[in-house]
């Protein structure tokens, strides 16, 4: 290269802006980041998180295989955003278990290979995770489960035009009606969910207790009946509320007649552990030694999975509970929630773990 060639191209590259060199590489590194992330870990690609469906719809899936192979099938499991997470399988040949619907089937004759037209839930509303189960071929060693979820927001495109209480009316918590209303022993500082349904004009009736499927609560009494967050209702006192519950305009009210043990009684505080990270095939311990009540009594303890395939729980009664983290292909995150009751029948709200298992 000629020197006043030479000088000249060193004049362009000291006039070009530094901030526009170091955008442009930083575009690249997250691009090519992006384009490895694709393409080595098996993912949903449509639907895309966070979009909005519409109930009864048929959507088209696809999903990217990411560097496995031998992929066999893959198996599409519909639940509501903090549904407890069912048993996979295509029948109930496990009797007495209860055994989660599977959606679809995907394999590799099918038109996107392994996705295909999946339909969304009739009766969906708000929130839902779409699961996603591969299940691949490990030659001798049989076969091992990959995964992975996405959660959509579903929206009926029919209108709503009643909303009620599955529930007797009025309702009577305590000596004057159920002792054991909703699980356990009514008591002061119960925590409880109101079941709470609504018909809308394309005949389907949709489950719309919580906040998330834009259902707002009001208490007319708080001093009897609180309304706490997450669409939860908790007995702090003895005597009558109305409970009215509002969705997309619609109202409903339920009488509510509370007559309880009125010795003082602070609701349990759970405490499901740090979050953390495992290797696959590990035994993984959660503890909920750290869940407290504050007049000391003891507590009984309810373990439950909400993100990620189905695995078992051992002593899932107990205040800590385990299991053998499965084998991944790329991390993947697991979620549990943990529930305390105290002697006296007083719920805490639920408290989560994440854990995510690595390969």
């Amino acid at each position: 290269m000629s020197s006043n060639k030479f000088k000249v191209e060193k004049a362009k590259f000291e006039n070009w802006p530094f901030s526009s060199l170091l955008a442009s590489f930083l575009t690249f590194a997250l691009v090519s980041s992006l384009l490895t992330e694709q393409s080595f870990a098996f993912t949903i690609t449509a639907p895309a998180a966070g979009s909005t469906l519409t109930a009864g719809s048929t959507v088209t899936t696809h999903v990217d295989l990411g560097k496995d192979t031998g992929i066999i099938k893959v198996r599409y499991y519909w639940y509501s955003e903090q549904d407890e997470v069912l048993v996979e399988q295509d029948d109930s040949t496990a009797t007495g278990s209860i055994v989660a619907p599977v959606a679809m089937v995907g394999s590799a004759e099918q038109e996107p290979a392994f996705g295909g037209p999946l339909k969304v839930p009739q009766d969906g509303i708000g929130p839902m995770r779409l699961l996603a189960v591969a299940e691949v071929s490990r030659g001798r060693l049989g076969t091992k489960s990959i995964f992975d979820e996405v959660i959509v927001k579903v929206e009926p495109s029919a209108a709503l035009t009643t909303i009620d209480f599955e529930t007797e009316k009025p309702l009577q918590l305590g000596r004057a009606g159920q002792s054991s209303a909703f699980g356990h022993v009514d008591s002061l500082g119960k925590i409880f969910e109101l079941p709470v349904v609504a018909d809308f004009t394309d005949g389907v009736t949709r489950r719309i207790s919580t906040l998330a499927s834009r259902t707002s609560y009001e208490s007319s009494n708080p001093k009897v009946i609180k309304v706490l967050p997450g669409s939860l209702l908790q007995i702090v006192g003895n005597g009558k509320t109305t409970i009215t519950v509002t969705n997309r305009g619609k109202r409903a009210s339920l009488e509510v007649d509370v007559n309880v043990n009125d010795e003082p009684n602070e609701p349990p505080v759970a405490d499901a552990g740090a979050n953390k990270s495992v290797k696959a095939g590990s035994r993984v311990k959660l503890s909920g030694l750290k869940s407290r009540d504050p007049e000391g009594e003891a507590l009984y303890y309810s373990w439950s999975q909400v993100r990620g395939s189905k695995i078992s729980l051992l002593d899932a009664n107990n205040s800590e509970t385990s299991f053998l983290a499965p084998i991944v292909s790329e991390p993947r995150t697991y979620r549990f929630k943990l529930r305390v009751t105290d002697k006296k029948g007083a719920d805490s709200l639920p408290a989560f773990v994440d854990v995510m298992v690595e390969p």
